[in-house]
């Protein structure tokens, strides 16, 4: 098969794709791909790094106040789509599949027109404005969770699937990694934000590993996500006194490259309830989450409950996150084999591990018609 994937922004659109692409190639060795970003969002160095090609079109999202950039954006809609046919007529795919961001909209709005065969992935329990669009357009919505397809009733088709985790990520196991990771037999922490970080979550974790790190209690892997972040967290722990080269134990980045390695090695995770839920929960992974309060539709508290419901996470709102709050929290868990066995248990049970198999079958379906 020849794919053309469109998604973008953040590493929750751009994962997907790339577990899509990994097991297609797995499965189909001779497939050809190509994506399609922009050079402002975190695909432009992501992709490469997996090793596919990807072309770039401009494209912003729009601004709740009437304002000049809007303007600027419905001319950058048109553009993006012209500039999206000439890469389809160059590359000629037999499918082409879109994972969310803003990059989605002018590609698969193309490629219908184009008479293509089209399948847009929604990760949230809430669709973007994006997907609610295109689900009108598209041959198939496929949704992480099934309560997403109440907001998008005119959608041709809709398949639960699940949200597709990379097969680095399942063929790995905890042992394997906490040894190509260096770590020991003491409990892994692992704590992100979502890749363009999270203030709150950041600094209430220096709070709390400051207090702690002289116990050596813990093995703590932290990425603060971009935007500057990095540098302010580091100036927090020097605030603390806490100089982190005297604590090989606890890793701090700007962003985890090798996270397929540290979700394996991790016995919690603390972070928000977005895309990286379903690597979690394919895992069998005991969370903390903290859901975003600033995305469309509360979807993160819908899936961080969902979450909670199965036993698998604990769920703090950020208003109520605090050093106190995460300290009780994790000895609750960490302190107790019982208490995080349950949980382990009960996050498996709702994790979808062949997401990306079933959209794999879905593909083969629309490329024969």
């Amino acid at each position: 098969m020849r794919i053309l994937f469109a998604g973008g922004g953040t590493a929750g659109h751009i994962n997907p794709a790339v577990a899509v692409a990994n097991h297609i190639k797995e499965k189909e060795p001779d497939s050809q791909f190509l994506f399609v970003g922009t050079e402002s969002g975190m695909e432009s160095t992501l992709i490469p790094k997996q090793g596919y090609d990807i072309k770039f079109i401009k494209i912003h999202g729009f601004r709740r106040k009437l304002s000049l950039q809007n303007v600027k954006t419905v001319l950058e809609i048109f553009d993006g789509i012209r500039k999206t046919k000439r890469i389809i007529k160059a590359f000629r795919p037999d499918v082409v599949v879109g994972t969310g961001g803003y990059v989605t909209g002018p590609v698969l709005y193309a490629a219908t027109k184009m008479k293509l065969p089209t399948l847009v992935h929604e990760a949230n329990a809430f669709p973007g404005v994006t997907i609610r669009i295109l689900s009108k357009y598209v041959d198939v919505v496929a949704l992480s969770m099934a309560e997403a397809g109440r907001f998008i009733p005119k959608s041709k088709r809709i398949e639960v699937t699940g949200n597709p985790v990379r097969p680095s990520i399942l063929a790995s196991n905890q042992s394997i990694a906490k040894k190509k990771l260096g770590l020991d037999h003491r409990k892994v922490i692992l704590i992100f934000g979502g890749s363009l970080g999270a203030e709150k979550i950041n600094a209430t974790a220096v709070e709390w590993i400051s207090e702690i790190a002289k116990d050596k209690k813990y093995q703590i892997i932290m990425s603060t996500g971009k935007n500057n972040q990095y540098k302010t967290v580091m100036e927090l722990f020097e605030k603390n006194g806490v100089d982190l080269k005297n604590y090989p134990e606890i890793s701090v980045s700007e962003y985890i490259y090798d996270m397929d390695l540290a979700l394996n090695a991790a016995d919690l995770i603390i972070a928000r309830s977005g895309g990286s839920v379903s690597e979690m929960t394919a895992l069998g992974k005991a969370a903390i989450l903290i859901p975003s309060p600033y995305v469309a539709g509360n979807h993160q508290e819908h899936i961080a409950r969902a979450v909670e419901k199965s036993g698998g996470a604990v769920v703090v709102s950020e208003k109520e996150l605090s050093k106190d709050k995460i300290a009780d929290s994790v000895e609750h868990i960490l302190s107790n084999e019982d208490v995080l066995a349950k949980m382990q248990k009960g996050s498996k049970s709702i994790g979808i591990p062949d997401a990306a198999d079933r959209i794999y079958r879905i593909l083969k379906e629309l490329v024969k018609k």
